[in-house]
């Protein structure tokens, strides 16, 4: 790449001294931590095993960038915070990146383009897609050393607000826009399912096919595990619930308000209230009832939270296959589904899963997918490089701004391609820690 050495700018006197700048600098980045990003993929080799699932018909004797190096660029774009394939027509020229990617910076070559990119995303057909949902949930099995005793499936549906005329747009009344409704199924913070879907359905549609994928799977690798579906009210559909009676899955799911069950909780929300009134304090009493909806096969056991506070009564109800106590059911395991929302949160705003502007859906889902792949990458960082640290719990956002974004001088000869960080990193130790880590990972 050509670098201008001749350009400079003047500015005010520092004391006696006269202060300039140049651009003879060299090969710069504001990228460093690029290099996480790659000994990270080293150890988990995804993005050989994503590329080996997308097919590539380009004629090899016109072929520039490899399928790896396309998704490796675009990946570790997301995870390092650009969010437009626009940005790629700069960074392809970036050394970091370059790096990361597989390519010798040293070679003056630089990556793909922003219309290049665009047709890959445009390229891909179904099973394509399906394929790399299928390395999605492989890539989770692989994360653990020993079979777990338990995991807790979260499914929840959010909007990813659309703004122009992308194919499957529809309005969605409750969220007062026109969207899409993706469904994310996680255990821990850790995705196993982003599934694009229009919004004019049920937010429960394709949940039962999608959970019989899963338990199919799972259990195929972890025979003994116990599954429990954690959901909010959009999933409470009896054929779930049958369906999970019936293969051993247990489930606890929100259940909507309605005056049947608030006349048969009556009488906790009147000792709730008469308690408020005598103390003045907010107050919460639990029970429990049988209950079948007209539509439903069968009745089923309800836990009813009967709550009172200053701004007046509130009643929760949830429908679950499980054995115990209600308060601690409804405290120590429906509640904690919450912590689902906020990764959503975390994926959607921090790495961009809602940037799905392409007009044709399934190149959207693609965008859903590499956004999903960005953040199995950076969660294996922060699980497996930041365990025991001070940004153990850390979101997406903070990594990025403490460990990725490391300002560096890259120099390529024939024997290496060295980064010189910049001297006043304050994160340093931890860097080199992570580093290390991931370097002793198998594969790294």
């Amino acid at each position: 790449m050509t670098e201008c050495t001749t350009q400079k700018a003047v500015f005010a006197k520092l004391n006696c001294k006269s202060v300039q700048a140049d651009f003879a600098g060299g090969r710069l980045t504001s990228d460093g931590g690029a290099l996480l990003l790659r000994q990270a993929d080293r150890a988990s080799a995804f993005s050989s095993r994503l590329a080996g699932l997308i097919p590539d018909e380009r004629d090899p004797a016109r072929t520039r960038h490899t399928m790896r190096e396309l998704l490796t660029q675009r990946v570790f774009g997301i995870a390092l915070g650009y969010e437009d394939l626009i940005d790629h027509n700069t960074l392809r020229d970036d050394a970091a990146l370059q790096t990361a990617a597989g390519r010798d910076p040293g070679e003056d070559r630089a990556l793909a383009s922003a219309p290049t990119l665009c047709r890959l995303e445009n390229g891909v057909d179904r099973s394509t897609l399906a394929a790399m949902s299928d390395l999605l949930v492989e890539l989770f099995i692989e994360s653990y050393d020993e079979a777990p005793a338990e995991l807790v499936l979260d499914f929840d549906a959010t909007d990813d607000p659309l703004h122009g005329e992308q194919e499957g747009r529809f309005f969605h009344g409750y969220y007062d826009g026109y969207c899409y409704l993706p469904l994310y199924v996680f255990w821990e913070g850790r995705p196993l399912v982003a599934y694009l879907r229009r919004s004019n359905i049920d937010p429960a549609l394709h949940a039962r096919a999608i959970l019989k994928m899963l338990v199919g799977r799972l259990r195929q690798a972890w025979p003994d595990v116990r599954i429990i579906v954690r959901a909010d009210s959009g999933f409470c559909r009896w054929k779930l619930m049958r369906w999970c009676e019936r293969h051993g899955v247990d489930y606890i799911l929100g259940l909507a308000r309605n005056k049947r069950l608030q006349a048969a909780s009556e009488h906790l929300m009147e000792e709730a209230e008469a308690f408020f009134c005598e103390s003045g304090q907010k107050v919460r009493h639990f029970g429990e009832l049988t209950y079948g909806a007209r539509s439903w096969d069968r009745e089923r056991r309800i836990i009813c939270k009967a709550e009172r506070l200053a701004d007046g009564p509130n009643r929760r109800y949830v429908v679950t296959s499980l054995g115990g106590d209600p308060q601690a059911l409804y405290d120590g395991l429906y509640c904690q589904r919450g912590e689902m929302e906020n990764r959503i949160k975390e994926q959607q705003l921090q790495l961009f899963a809602d940037r799905t502007s392409c007009h044709r859906m399934l190149a959207n889902q693609f965008r859903l997918l590499l956004s999903t792949f960005a953040y199995v990458l950076v969660d294996m960082i922060r699980r497996v490089a930041l365990a025991g640290t001070q940004m153990a719990r850390a979101q997406v956002g903070t990594i990025r701004l403490k460990l990725f974004k490391v300002g560096a001088r890259i120099l390529s000869s024939a024997r290496r391609v060295v980064f010189h960080l910049a001297g006043g990193y304050p994160w340093k130790r931890l860097f080199l820690l992570a580093a290390h880590r991931l370097r002793a990972c198998p594969g790294g």
